[in-house]
């Protein structure tokens, strides 16, 4: 049976396909919904550009016929634009008409009230919560909704006989003729007799074999792996092959300081890329560091310093002096080794040669990720760090982000590598907290 849903702006805003994404049901779009698209489309930003394409996309269905009645659709369905309907009403229920969300819930009153079952879609919890008050049914927007709790690790325990374990040694890999591996994914090899007999592996899905990891002793800058997890984040950060990387983990456990040391190894140390580029979204300045004061480092230099901080960390090993450190750091920033820019400044570039870093990537829609990772040019390794469970983004949540969406959609790519870190090693006080608070 066709349904009727009415879409909020946020939704259009979160991706602007989300038009085309209803299959054969019916689309209404209420008139403060382009109202608040053209407000949006001179922002320039993310959301900026989808309200541009959004406005694209609707002026052209708006040659194909009369929109305020609807167009159809080749999937089926159609899109309408519908005028503001039963304003009035909602005074009754203590609502100010002025505001753009209140437009939204009465266009779906007006519906019901037709004898119509609309479907509020919107990625705002309020406005959600409001529409169910008044009666209305309401969804968040679930198009690349990934299920956190079944988000893929990256690796696993497999029990097999110690036998197979020592072949795996002397060998230097062992076939793996099983379809239970994803490409990349790593392994504690167990044996069945002993299960302190181990050995770690990482799986060729091209030779299906179980490979020994090759940089299981690496200290990119002096930084040492405190867990299992901390070893296979550093495999695949060092890997040559694997182009693009994801680590999650909460708060301590590693990720930025990690991608950083190894960026560094792969930068200076090994000259495989130009430069290390460093960046992260400015969720609290709402994506945009033009009002304040200075140069633009100068701006970026507060929302920056967990960067700074995790650089000084890898520094301190390496330099007794902190005097030496402030000049290591600083000449690498004036010589352009490692740069710090905004996500906002790395939109519209193509970046060659250079191993990027996107930390706090879980604040990312699904499609500023996919902007994000088809800026890398050749010979560019790509670094997204983050914690889906520590969102800023209003209209994001631990299974909307794009973070996740990045890691569903690449996990058995020969390209990727994934790995979630589960222990904090920062403090013993910093990991309590992670765990209670």
């Amino acid at each position: 049976m066709k349904k009727t849903f009415v879409v909020d702006t946020n939704v259009i805003l979160h991706s602007h396909q989300a038009l085309f994404s209803f299959k054969e049901h019916d689309v209404v779009i209420p008139l403060g919904v382009i109202e608040e698209l053209d407000r949006f489309k001179g922002v320039n930003d993310e959301k900026g550009r989808e309200a541009r394409q959004a406005s694209r996309e609707l002026d052209q269905l708006r040659l194909k016929g009369n929109i305020a009645q609807g167009v159809e659709l080749p999937s089926g369905g159609s899109i309408q634009i519908m005028l503001d309907a039963e304003i009035e009403s909602l005074e009754q229920f203590g609502l100010d008409k002025r505001k753009v969300d209140n437009r939204i819930l009465a266009c779906a009153l007006h519906l019901k009230n037709k004898g119509l079952e609309p479907i509020l879609v919107s990625k705002d919890i309020n406005c959600r919560i409001k529409a169910n008050a008044l009666g209305i049914n309401a969804e968040d927007f679930e198009t690349n909704k990934i299920d956190i709790d079944e988000l893929y690790t990256g690796w696993c325990e497999i029990i097999m006989p110690a036998a197979r374990i020592e072949t795996f040694i002397r060998e230097e890999g062992l076939v793996y003729e099983e379809d239970d591996l994803f490409k990349n994914e790593f392994v504690l090899l167990k044996a069945a007799e002993n299960e302190n007999k181990t050995a770690l592996a990482k799986y060729d899905g091209a030779q299906k074999k179980l490979l020994p990891l090759f940089h299981l002793n690496s200290k990119p800058w002096g930084v040492e792996p405190m867990n299992l997890q901390q070893k296979f984040a550093i495999e695949l950060l060092l890997c040559n092959e694997i182009q693009l990387v994801t680590l999650v983990g909460r708060a301590g456990t590693g990720k930025t300081l990690l991608a950083l040391a190894c960026g560094l190894q792969k930068t200076i140390d090994e000259h495989m890329f130009r430069k290390l580029l460093v960046s992260r979204p400015i969720m609290p300045l709402g994506k945009d560091i033009g009002y304040l004061p200075g140069s633009k480092d100068e701006k970026l230099s507060h929302w920056m310093q967990p960067i700074f901080d995790n650089l000084e960390f890898v520094m301190d090993r390496l330099y007794k002096n902190s005097d030496d450190v402030d000049k290591k750091i600083r000449f690498l920033i004036e010589s352009q080794k490692i740069q710090i820019e905004a996500i906002t400044y790395i939109r519209g570039r193509s970046i060659p040669k250079q191993f990027l870093i996107v930390d706090e990537a879980q604040n990312l829609t699904p499609h500023e990720v996919k902007t994000i990772i088809s800026r890398a040019g050749e010979g560019t390794k790509v670094v997204l760090t983050g914690d889906p469970y520590q969102i800023d983004n209003p209209y994001l949540d631990s299974s909307s982000n794009g973070l996740n969406f990045v890691i569903e959609k690449f996990k058995d790519h020969n390209l990727f590598g994934h790995i979630i870190l589960h222990k904090s090693e920062r403090s013993s006080l910093s990991a309590l907290a992670s765990e209670v608070l």
